[in-house]
């Protein structure tokens, strides 16, 4: 039995044709000849023959205990049929079937991200072997730490860094963003990215669905199954509304015993396009968003995000590009090159981000050998090179040390500080020599891309730092936040986000770090700049790939888009309803194949409302 359910549930389309065949066929008789033996015959097959699967999708829904569309369309056929309206019943089993096939075929598109994203999917890699030679294997055979080649125009298979070659890769499928990115040695690379020219030998670091590439698929398919607080409610309201519309045909019924008029009532009353009219909408939505860079882990946070009060950002990797750098520099005295030689030499032993950004700084110098290093927290080191005495740090140290600061000098440390820099500051022998300062750049386009969130109706923009309060307000005069607070702990941080949750507001947090990861959860809507630490990108709700800031409006705007266009279809879905009952009511023009052919023009409408997310782009 179970058999011959799936061959005919398997063979719907088929039917479909078929019927319409037969109805046409019917049709083009009763036109042309008398020959009624057929055109009986021919209604009565393509009735029989279109209620089949009807039936059968019906028959399952019962076993689950769940009242479905279908039961309300096979209650209808079979009462035209009983009143041998055979035209009625073989043109309502074709309408809603042939509606079906458009709503699959439809939605099939929708999922178009899912599938392009699987067909970039690289199957083969060249693998080096023992030999030192390359052989295409199949991907599987890759594990973590084989040295693989990559040829202009193919597919990186793995997550991965450059070992040796330069090259510039299109990394489009990954961040959304279409211009080639140079590669050279050291650089990361990405699985499912296409190498635009040039030859790269990368060793694997992340394989199969552990790439970046894969856990993309992985949670974008998540998301297009998930269900938003919308599609639940309207698949509660659909549990009781189609028992309603069968009682209220008994009813009618019962009261004008008029077969036909109970009949058209179950016909009227489907309410397809309200089941369809939401799951499309986000559907469509998340795949725009999959093919802009945009990972949305669900519909049910699009309602939020949609309505959002109050967007947080961490500062550093999120404002910020996470990588400091010498902003400003002033010396004092002669042998500047040689203080330059003795900083240099000290701040090489140290891994602290201001060391790194110094080194980077002086770039590469003989360096000295360092003997009685004394470091002092928070402030800075004591270390003597060659005889001398020198003292690297903050202002903090030199007061400490009692180091004299010339005008000159404080001048400068004026200026530097009111700029929000941190200071690097070196003596030797009690005399200053180099005062640095150092910052962490702004994300290129933030300041705009800020502009572009008030826009689109944020209403506060917070900017919460573990960095000092004078650096964190200067950066907050720059981007003109409502808000800023620097030297916060993890906890703190979670524990202002709490707060703004606890006095009704929504609110969503963009960080990058492992000390973002309490906040990302909190928040009705985390988001993680996808080249973040693996906590934060898991806690999250919304990633941007590659880190891109920009995509962030871009993200706001669809799901305003997705709400929009949900209320559409269900304003679409709900008014037709009421448009068809009410004709039916108050018309004499209204029938069961009427009321069908419009019923399934309002799923159409309401898929392809939805379809229009696809393409969907913020305005400039």
């Amino acid at each position: 039995m179970r058999t011959i359910q799936r061959a005919v549930l398997s063979s719907k389309n088929k039917i479909a044709l078929f019927n319409g065949l037969l109805i046409a066929s019917g049709f083009l008789v009763k036109w042309t000849s008398s020959f009624t033996l057929y055109i009986k015959w021919a209604l009565i097959t393509a009735s029989i023959l279109g209620l089949l699967p009807i039936l059968i999708q019906a028959w399952q829904a019962l076993r689950v205990r769940v009242i479905s569309i279908d039961l309300l369309v096979t209650v209808a056929v079979g009462g035209a049929f009983a009143i041998q309206n055979y035209e009625e019943s073989a043109i309502v089993t074709f309408l809603f079937l042939f509606g079906a096939f458009l709503e699959q075929r439809t939605l099939n598109r929708t999922r178009s991200a899912i599938k392009a994203l699987t067909e970039m999917a690289p199957q083969t890699a060249w693998k080096q072997g023992e030999d030192g030679e390359f052989l295409e294997v199949d991907i599987d055979e890759v594990e973590i730490g084989d040295v693989l080649l990559v040829k202009t125009g193919s597919r990186i298979p793995v997550d991965g860094r450059v070992l040796s070659g330069q090259a510039s890769v299109d990394e489009s499928s990954i961040s959304g963003e279409s211009i080639p990115l140079a590669k050279e040695e050291g650089s990361p690379v990405f699985a499912g990215t296409i190498l635009d020219n040039g030859t790269l030998q990368i060793v694997a670091e992340r394989v199969g669905q552990d790439t970046t590439f894969g856990r993309i698929i992985e949670l974008v398919e998540e998301a297009q199954d998930s269900k938003s607080k919308a599609e639940r409610f309207i698949d509660r309201f659909s549990k009781y509304y189609t028992p309603a519309v069968l009682l209220l045909a008994l009813i009618v019924f019962a009261f004008t015993r008029k077969v036909e008029l109970a009949v058209t009532i179950l016909v009227l009353g489907c309410p397809g396009a309200l089941v369809i009219g939401v799951p499309v909408s986000n559907v469509a939505g998340i795949g725009n968003g999959a093919s802009h860079g945009i990972l949305i882990k669900g519909s049910e946070v699009i309602s939020d995000f949609a309505r959002l009060d109050r967007m947080i950002f961490d500062k550093t990797g999120t404002l910020t590009l996470g990588n400091p750098s010498v902003s400003a520099k002033a010396f004092y005295g002669e042998d500047t090159d040689k203080a330059l030689v003795f900083l240099a030499s000290i701040e090489r032993e140290s891994d602290h981000p201001l060391a790194r950004a110094v080194l980077e700084e002086i770039g590469p110098v003989d360096y000295l050998e360092v003997s009685e290093t004394d470091v002092i927290k928070g402030s800075g080191i004591l270390a003597l090179i060659q005889g001398h005495r020198v003292a690297v740090g903050n202002r903090a140290l030199m007061e400490e040390q009692g180091i004299p600061l010339p005008q000159e000098a404080l001048d400068d440390l004026a200026r530097f500080e009111s700029k929000g820099y941190s200071l690097v500051m070196t003596a030797i022998d009690d005399q200053l020599k180099i005062l640095m300062g150092i910052r962490d750049p702004i994300r290129p386009g933030v300041p705009s891309d800020l502009k572009r969130l008030r826009k689109l109706g944020v209403r506060d923009l917070v900017m919460l730092s573990g960095d000092n309060q004078g650096t964190v307000d200067v950066i907050s005069r720059e981007l003109g936040l409502e808000e800023a607070h620097g030297n916060l702990l993890p906890q703190d941080k979670s524990a202002y986000v709490k707060e703004r949750i606890q006095e009704g507001e929504i609110v969503a947090f963009v960080g990058d770090g492992v000390n973002d990861s309490p906040s990302l959860a909190l928040a009705q809507i985390g988001i993680a700049m996808g080249g973040g630490t693996e906590v934060a990108i898991e806690t999250s709700d919304l990633v941007l790939i590659n880190s891109d800031f920009s995509r962030l409006p871009h993200a706001l705007g669809l799901a305003k888009a997705i709400v929009r266009n949900m209320v559409q279809n269900i304003v679409i879905a709900v008014g037709v309803v009421l448009a068809l009952l009410a004709s039916l009511i108050f018309g004499e023009w209204m029938n069961m194949s009427i009321g069908m052919l419009v019923h399934e023009g309002s799923i159409l409408a309401v898929i392809l409302n939805g379809m229009r997310l696809i393409r969907y782009k913020p305005r400039a």
